[in-house]
């Protein structure tokens, strides 16, 4: 086979940084210097071009018009490249490769999200391996010559994560993401061991770059005590389509009937509402106490185990796709890309 094609696109975050002397803050410099300080990328065997978006931002900063920018760019060179490495800010990243996700339906190559908790120019950065193995893993490929894992993904400290499945869960420690419903793809140690059985299988069909996505979304956290009346109503004056409520345990919330007429009022409106767990670990299993019946009964879909992240962006892109209100149910309640378990 020939030498594996890789783009690199950079958007800013902590790899990229550097210290303002003046300042003391961190602030982003250019992607010429990221490679500069990892010369040994160019022995990987890997033909390996770079990209940066115009504006270098810190991952606080990243928008839907961004995951948009992202997707269109993959899509423009998609026939150039055997996969696509994104360096991204590790905050909000779990939102960006959902969000990616969504947006390359029928992606057959490999798009790897990687950062890192320390800066490339720090001795002991994760940065180096970090890109290394993002690199290492994009160009993967079988003997067929079809891309290993073609999907959008996190790559972080030793493990492959699916990215609509991914959360960061610690701001301190390189080991900065967890994947708790879900197998990691692969583990890299002396080897990269991929697990095959996890991956997504291979699609027939041609990519599908989508650029419409709908922000109409809320999230409504519970907690003993809240009382949903006012945002209900707000919601339905400003036109919210959708409202993910963070329940408790496995999908349980208020049997209070101000709380379920404030839910009621959502659904005759036609705001879609959707039940995800405050956990991290675990699914929605609406109906398996009293206080989650009522909430089935009235309309309200169960998110199973998607993450937060993942249903935001999942609700943005159907809501963007689709205006018929079923068509929206009917495509929340399915996974679309591995990002839920049924």
């Amino acid at each position: 086979m020939s030498k594996p094609k890789v783009l690199i696109i950079y958007t800013g975050g902590t790899i990229g940084m550097i210290r303002d002397e003046k300042t003391g803050t961190l602030k982003p410099f250019r992607l010429e210097r990221v490679v500069k300080s990892i010369p040994s990328i160019l022995n990987l065997g890997i033909e390996i071009h770079a990209m940066e978006l115009d504006e270098i931002i810190d991952s606080s900063n990243v928008t839907p018009e961004v995951w948009v920018e992202l997707a269109t760019i993959i899509g423009e060179y998609y026939e150039k490249f055997d996969g696509f490495v994104v360096l991204h800010g590790s905050d909000t990243m779990a939102h960006s490769a959902s969000a990616l996700s969504f947006l390359l339906e029928n992606l057959s190559k490999p798009v790897i999200f990687t950062g890192s908790q320390l800066p490339i120019g720090l001795p002991r950065t994760d940065a180096r391996e970090n890109l290394i193995t993002a690199l290492e893993i994009a160009a993967m490929r079988n003997t067929n010559g079809e891309s290993r894992i073609p999907e959008v993904c996190i790559y972080f400290e030793d493990n492959l994560y699916r990215g609509n499945r991914t959360h960061k869960f610690n701001s301190e420690n390189f080991d900065a993401f967890l994947s708790p419903n879900y197998h990691v793809l692969a583990e890299a140690g002396v080897k990269i061991e991929v697990f095959d059985n996890h991956v997504l299988p291979n699609p027939k069909d041609e990519l599908v770059v989508h650029t419409q996505l709908n922000s109409r979304i809320a999230i409504v956290k519970l907690f003993p005590g809240i009382d949903i009346h006012d945002y209900a109503e707000m919601f339905v004056e400003k036109g919210v389509e959708l409202v993910i409520l963070e329940s408790y345990g496995s999908g349980n919330g208020p049997t209070s009937k101000r709380f379920l007429s404030s839910i009621r009022t959502l659904v005759e409106n036609n705001v879609l509402i959707m039940n995800v767990t405050q956990c991290r670990e675990g699914h929605v299993e609406m109906g398996k106490y009293e206080s989650s019946t009522e909430l089935s009964a009235m309309g309200v879909i169960s998110g199973s185990d998607m993450t937060t992240e993942a249903t935001v962006a999942k609700a943005m892109f159907v809501l963007g796709l689709t205006s018929d209100l079923n068509e929206r149910r009917q495509m929340m309640r399915i996974p679309l890309r591995g990002e839920m378990t049924v």
